[in-house]
């Protein structure tokens, strides 16, 4: 079963995918959060013969929503229509990401800021899928 893993924000939206035995993550691709963000992740779903999809829960440290968390839920309900759509937390997936890209010490490449996003959606979609079922 392959899986599709969301890190939605307000500008960017990392995507990942699972293998097909749906056991782990990998990042996939940014999309730009636009109004033709849906159409273009429910093309994806149909192309990788997606089944599931898994979105980072957006909450602030104390565990109440934090402000993109309406519009995750929202698009999430939009999704479910047409394939099951679950929630994972998403605490510190972002800074996990940027800490996996960062340039070496005394390395003067700079950071690969690009790949942050969907790194961060595939932490989210392996913590979801390494949890017992």
């Amino acid at each position: 079963m392959r899986y599709l893993g969301i890190d939605y924000g307000s500008k960017k939206v990392g995507i990942a995918l699972s293998d097909e035995s749906g056991s782990m993550g990998f990042p996939h691709a940014i999309l730009p959060n636009t109004p033709a963000l849906l159409d273009t992740i429910l093309s994806l779903i149909k192309e990788k013969g997606v089944e599931s999809v898994v979105i980072g829960e957006s909450r602030n440290l104390d565990g109440s929503d934090n402000p993109i968390a309406a519009h995750a839920r929202a698009f999430g309900d939009e999704l479910s229509k047409a394939v099951p759509v679950h929630y994972e937390s998403e605490v510190f997936t972002s800074a996990e990401a940027r800490r996996m890209h960062a340039p070496a010490e005394k390395s003067r490449k700079p950071a690969n800021t690009d790949a942050v996003d969907a790194s961060a959606a595939a932490l989210i979609l392996t913590s979801y899928l390494s949890r017992p079922k």
